[in-house]
């Protein structure tokens, strides 16, 4: 006799592990949710998985593949050894929210209350969603740089909201014209990500306090991604909380992901005034409940400790892996700029090939081993550009195995005959 007795409202077999499912009518369709029609899966994730498959050098996704600081992992080790092992406080455990207000306090001026105006939340990425989630209402526009990273479209997109979309070159000024263009009375927030993925731009005094002065006009608020604050080869990191008029109407989003190399512990952040911050934490309770309590001592710690040496070392590390990288790609027949701060280069093939950007990617991956991602997926329009991302997080023994490899392709074409149509890449919305 099964273990699962067999009915018409299940067919849970335990000895082939079938995935539980509910009987459905014969002839009905299955019908999704309509937000989830206007975006597809994650476009890095697929390239990941084709790196796999190709054995290729996965230069797709941002993870770093060198080891986090030592303290930071010991750490974590002890929170285990100590049976710190349950739910923290929902919003944080307290050692990590008084040493973010004392980061916070000691790096930008910014005065924040660790009882009321910091949430730890699963990373950065759920941290943006919970904010729009409890900030914006269907209906509202939220203002997107583009480029932009893949999550933006999709979040505000899943808070029943209207992405608008502004150009912001990897070199060149922001285009203060577009930008006030963009702004109306149905305008709820603006996304501000400095250093920017994938453009690897940071944003000046001037350009945030063109985004300051039009967020205080349309009463707008300002939600920063500033997951690469600590990662900058051009010019300083200006929170724009710290300009007048935008402290109570700014969310600050952060995390230890890129500065501790910890993309999987899923440790992120929200400074937010108080009146925010207590309808963020309603949503992220919701959302997850809280974050690795084990793993947040591990950071609280590293957040303590590490002092501005980590930080001067981390920056210049970087520098020397983004310099490789990018002398390779140029010398490879890329056209780009070096970025001015986080690990990611968007790189013109349009000199080496006439195929769309996924197609490229997968040829690349494929002939010559090295992985990017189609930067198509960086854009509310696909297929306009001729682009690339690559990141370089990653050992210098690796990089220069990928430099050395597309150093090889110079002089070779990606036929227009190889076109392909990998599923792990093209599944999904068509933009």
């Amino acid at each position: 006799m099964p273990l699962y007795p067999r009915s018409a409202h299940c067919c849970l077999y335990p000895a082939d592990r079938r995935t539980l499912l509910h009987a459905h009518p014969p002839g009905v369709p299955v019908t999704t949710a309509r937000r989830t029609h206007g975006f597809r899966e994650s476009v890095i994730r697929g390239m990941t998985r084709l790196a796999r498959e190709y054995n290729s050098i996965n230069l797709a996704q941002g993870f770093p593949n060198f080891p986090a600081p030592d303290l930071l992992k010991e750490a974590a080790i002890r929170a285990v050894r100590d049976d710190i092992n349950q739910y923290a406080i929902t919003w944080g455990a307290q050692r990590l929210r008084e040493a973010l207000a004392r980061k916070y306090a000691t790096w930008y001026a910014i005065a924040a209350d660790p009882e009321r105006e910091i949430t730890v939340t699963c990373g950065a990425t759920e941290a943006m969603i919970a904010t729009l989630l409890a900030l914006v209402n269907p209906g509202d526009e939220v203002i997107v740089f583009e480029p932009f990273y893949e999550n933006y479209g999709p979040d505000t997109i899943l808070a029943d909201a209207r992405p608008v979309y502004v150009p912001l070159e990897p070199s060149g000024p922001l285009d203060l014209d577009r930008l006030a263009s963009a702004f109306s009375p149905r305008t709820r927030a603006i996304i501000v990500n400095t250093p920017s993925n994938p453009a690897g731009r940071v944003l000046t005094r001037a350009e945030l306090e063109a985004i300051r002065d039009l967020c205080v006009r349309y009463d707008a608020l300002a939600v920063t991604d500033e997951i690469y604050e600590h990662i900058r080869f051009w010019g300083e990191h200006i929170p724009i909380a710290t300009l007048p008029g935008m402290r109570e109407r700014t969310v600050t989003i952060s995390g230890a992901s890129k500065t501790f190399s910890v993309t999987g512990w899923r440790v992120g952040w929200i400074v937010a005034p108080a009146a925010l911050t207590d309808a963020i934490r309603k949503v992220h309770d919701f959302l997850t409940v809280g974050a690795p309590a084990p793993l947040q001592e591990g950071v609280a710690v590293a957040l303590d400790q590490l002092d501005e040496s980590f930080y001067a070392s981390l920056a210049e590390g970087y520098r020397g892996r983004r310099d490789l990288l990018h002398a390779a790609l140029v010398e490879s027949g890329f056209k780009c700029e070096p970025p001015e701060g986080a690990y990611y280069i968007l790189a013109d093939y349009s000199g080496l090939s006439e195929l769309d950007d996924t197609a490229f990617a997968v040829w690349l991956s494929r002939e010559v081993g090295v992985t990017p991602v189609p930067g198509s997926s960086f854009f509310s329009r696909g297929g306009e550009r001729s682009l690339v991302r690559f990141v370089f997080c990653k050992t210098s023994d690796v990089l220069e195995e990928a430099a050395r490899r597309l150093r090889g392709t110079a002089g070779q074409r990606g036929s227009g005959a190889e076109r392909t149509e990998e599923p792990a890449v093209r599944s999904g919305l068509q933009r």
